[in-house]
């Protein structure tokens, strides 16, 4: 007798996506309603629209209180003096006044209630910039490297990195219909029903795609960790191609192996004419092989760890109508930002500000909205380590905006000490839904700690790779850190250990759970260990991986 093969189990998000493929919900309708808050369907598609339901957790003991998180989509952290000044004032009128850089070189707002959420998204696309696609199962924010384009070379990229970023945006018309004409959609309408868009299909992706574009030696935006990396291969400032990476991505769930992070493999050459049809491609793969039944195993790197890279080379030269060439040599030698006033060739100057945990606040608000209003000619750039990046400034201007900036103690020389400088935080609680402990309200106070303790060493002054978030996922991709503090419940903490300096190296679990009062006295043998036995210059990461973490094992 035959057997009857099961029929496939889809995840809840799939089924909703077929019945509603314009991504509307009931979003318009709810807005207007007057409520506070979105039904769980809606809080699903409100992703693709850039926005989270939130709840303030500080204050869940005297009841629920819904805030929306809303992130922008800005291709390769550009942003124009006036749209940064929208931002800030948006995040005055309707957020926490602050502004939250992300690590997509981006920026999220945080706090907005339920009759803030249409005028913002609204008056953001009224500055040209958008929040569609910020969130949800298509692709993200597309980065490229944030220092300024000051060579032929790198403004190719730059174009590159909005070619892409246009060329995969969802086509849907309920975002212009929510957000600017304050509109509901009719679900039921024939056109509404069996819309399906030109490139995601009805259901669009499994999860969510990432993309970024890197050029060596500067690895500013850990490309490996994306499931689609475009590594510039450039000779004589003239960009001949790009190495074609694909599969990374840290999101992982404590005490389920089925989950991991992985690094991109990198599978081929090809020319800069081929980056919109290669682009696509790899994302309609995503699309046609991803797990639509368990969104915790439905990123791409599960299908290039499941199917391997002689998979992904056939199917990226069939879609894509090429033969990708073998990978092109090159080298990454650091992931930070450089911080302080440089010059570029043009002659024009630049300034990196460190912008702690990415929270643009208080007094560096206020400043950084002055340089903005006075000097409306240059660029504020997001870098993916949550700075900013002020481009295209004359050497006339400079001396006038280093005196605004210090004039309210906003340093542009000697900005952080070495760790913080090389730090990173998501935000967790009280705002994240997923945070299982604290992140960003946690970090600095324990870089402080590691920094007596590395003094009492002799470490100080030794750069330490040092990242936590409050919860598995990865947003602050803790899992190629040096050091690597992943939140287990309130106050407890995994601790990973051994990324390097270029951002080629997965880190490994060292400690499954250590309480907060008890990282010095962890970490202190640890580090007394690597200033005794470390080679002449090696990073505490490259030790830790050579010595300390085999001896674990």
């Amino acid at each position: 007798m035959a057997t009857t093969e099961a029929p496939t189990k889809l995840s809840h998000n799939e089924i909703i996506k077929d019945a509603i493929p314009t991504l509307a919900g009931t979003i318009a309708s709810t807005i207007a309603s007057g409520t506070d808050h979105f039904s769980d369907d809606d809080n699903q598609f409100l992703k693709f629209h850039g926005s989270y339901q939130q709840d303030d957790r500080d204050l869940r003991k005297t009841g629920k209180k819904y805030i929306m998180m809303i992130r922008g989509r800005i291709p390769g952290g550009v942003m124009t003096a006036k749209q940064w000044c929208v931002f800030d004032q948006l995040a005055t009128d309707y957020g926490n006044n602050t502004l939250r850089i992300t690590t997509r070189q981006s920026i999220q707002f945080h706090g907005v209630v339920m009759s803030g959420l249409r005028p913002l998204v609204a008056k953001i696309n009224e500055s040209l910039l958008s929040t569609l696609a910020a969130c949800g199962d298509v692709n993200r924010n597309v980065l490229a490297p944030p220092t300024p384009a000051y060579t032929k070379a790198r403004e190719q990229v730059f174009a590159d990195c909005h070619k892409v970023a246009l060329a995969l945006a969802p086509q849907t018309k309920a975002y212009h219909s929510i957000w600017i004409d304050g509109v509901q959609l009719d679900n039921d309408a024939a056109e509404n029903k069996n819309f399906v868009d030109p490139l995601y299909g009805k259901t669009y992706l499994p999860r969510k795609f990432k993309i970024a574009f890197a050029i060596p030696p500067t690895n500013d935006l850990d490309i490996f960790t994306n499931c689609l990396g475009f590594i510039a291969i450039v000779e004589n400032d003239k960009l001949i191609g790009y190495n074609l990476a694909v599969g990374g991505g840290l999101g992982r769930s404590h005490g389920n192996e089925q989950t991991y992070p992985r690094l991109a493999d990198v599978i081929g050459f090809f020319t800069p004419d081929k980056l919109v049809d290669v682009a696509k491609a790899v994302l309609t793969i995503h699309r046609d092989f991803g797990d639509r039944t368990d969104r915790k195993h439905a990123r791409l790197k599960y299908v290039v760890a499941e199917r391997g890279v002689k998979f992904m080379q056939d199917e990226v030269n069939q879609r894509a109508g090429i033969t990708l060439a073998p990978a092109r040599l090159y080298q990454f030698t650091t992931m930070q930002d450089l911080l302080g006033w440089r010059k570029a060739v043009d002659g024009s100057w630049f300034l990196g500000l460190f912008v702690n945990m990415g929270r643009v606040k208080d007094a560096q608000k206020t400043a950084l909205r002055q340089v903005a209003e006075k000097f409306p000619n240059i660029e504020f750039r997001l870098s993916a380590n949550q700075n900013v990046i002020l481009a295209n400034v004359s050497d006339a201007d400079k001396a006038t905006i280093t005196a605004l900036l210090n004039a309210a103690a906003v340093k542009t020389e000697n900005q952080a000490t070495i760790l913080h400088a090389a730090s990173m935080a998501c935000p967790s609680l009280p705002t994240c839904g997923l945070g299982l402990a604290e992140s960003e309200r946690y970090l600095p106070g324990l870089i402080d700690r590691i920094e007596k303790v590395c003094a009492d060493l002799g470490l100080g002054g030794e750069e330490i790779i040092i990242r936590s978030t409050g919860c598995p996922n990865g947003c602050a991709r803790p899992y190629i850190a040096e050091i690597a503090f992943v939140g287990k419940a309130p106050g407890r903490y995994q601790v990973w250990l051994g990324g390097n300096a270029s951002g080629t190296r997965l880190n490994r679990v060292w400690k499954d759970v250590v309480k907060d009062p008890d990282m010095e006295t962890e970490l202190r043998p640890v580090l007394a260990r690597f200033a005794k036995e470390r080679n002449s210059g090696e990073r505490f990461g490259d030790w830790c991986d050579r010595v300390f973490l085999k001896e674990q094992n």
